[in-house]
């Protein structure tokens, strides 16, 4: 009864082309972010900001930069690792061979190297599409993989191929604790957020879109595929390229290849599939449902007392994880944030049957 569009007219164009045209989503996303920049830091526990809330904050953006270049354009990438990997070391160096420089600089400057590397392995988008794509984009995991091994450049020559960062900081402020990390990210996270939703709903997002659902059609029509596949590819690896740098320097501080692999590539795939592809919602659910479901599993035992070793947990952790995985696919293939938005719909006629 409380959730109706009953009544908020729209007297201009700009009140009709809001992010959150009802009233009742503004209130609720302000309480959230009230919640997110203010309750959860001074609540929440040292565990929970490493295990799950920082680490939520940075494969939510990945799988957001992700979901554009997949769920909106269509283009298959299993290269997200790769173009992290860029990010966080092109991030790398420019924080220790340019003296003074900015953080957030570095990050970005990161991003942009991994734009032009993600553009680079998208142009074989302009010819080939779905498995072949993937395959494509599957090159750049594996070259990018034996490019940060073998040249030492990148890593400062670091005889391990190992690197580490230290005494970050921000205008002049430490970003050392936990929830100075945590603020840094979602500060990260609710931008590029916003950005995405911006460009999503305007004309280039529309234009994803129609390269999604029929490319012959949308090139009839003046769409053009080389300007919208490239866009997709250089707006995503962006976002992931940033992501990337704040994975190294914010959760991990010391880093190697092996943790830019492929598997993180199909993890981040996996999330926007059980999210929803094609929704800035379903990046964050995806997300969620990666990083909680693992935790929650592997701990099971322990609160209910249950005589299982840690390697048969391990395993059933993984067994049940991909039988959920299945589950979902299964029953609502367009993912979590559809679950999301029937609720939506629902709620907004209760109690009336229509």
């Amino acid at each position: 009864m409380f959730y109706r569009e009953n009544g908020q007219f729209k007297v201009s164009y700009r009140s009709d082309q809001q992010v959150f045209p009802i009233l009742q989503d503004r209130i609720a996303i302000a309480l959230l972010l009230v919640i997110a920049f203010v309750v959860v830091p001074l609540g929440a526990s040292e565990y929970l900001f490493r295990a799950i809330l920082i680490p939520f904050l940075i494969l939510a953006l990945a799988a957001l930069g992700l979901n554009i270049l997949v769920g909106y354009c269509g283009q298959i990438s299993l290269g997200t690792g790769a173009f992290m990997a860029v990010g966080a070391y092109a991030a790398y160096n420019f924080q220790v061979r340019i003296d003074g420089m900015p953080l957030i600089l570095s990050l970005l400057l990161g991003g942009l190297c991994a734009t032009a590397v993600g553009v680079l392995f998208g142009i074989p988008s302009l010819r080939i599409k779905g498995l072949y794509l993937a395959v494509a984009t599957l090159a750049a995991q594996f070259f990018v993989d034996w490019a940060f091994l073998r040249i030492k450049w990148f890593t400062n020559d670091s005889p391990s191929g190992s690197v580490s960062v230290a005494g970050l900081q921000v205008f002049g402020h430490a970003i050392e604790s936990p929830v100075q990390k945590y603020l840094f990210c979602l500060a990260f996270l609710v931008v590029f957020a916003v950005l995405a939703k911006n460009l999503v709903r305007g004309a280039i997002g529309r234009e994803w879109m129609a390269i999604r659902d029929m490319d012959v059609a949308a090139a009839v029509i003046g769409i053009r595929p080389v300007y919208a596949k490239l866009t997709a590819f250089a707006v995503s690896s962006f976002i992931v390229g940033v992501a990337g740098g704040l994975w190294a320097f914010v959760f991990l501080g010391s880093w190697e290849p092996a943790a830019f692999s492929i598997d993180r590539s199909f993890q981040l795939l996996f999330m926007i599939i059980i999210g929803g592809l094609g929704s800035i919602m379903g990046s964050f659910f995806g997300a969620a449902f990666i990083v909680v479901l693992p935790i929650v599993l592997d701990n099971l035992p322990q609160w209910f007392d249950l005589p299982i070793d840690v390697a048969m947990a391990s395993h059933l952790t993984f067994m049940i994880f991909g039988s959920l995985i299945v589950f979902f696919l299964i029953v609502e293939p367009h993912g979590l944030a559809r679950l999301w938005s029937t609720a939506k719909e629902k709620l907004r006629l209760w109690p009336f049957p229509h």
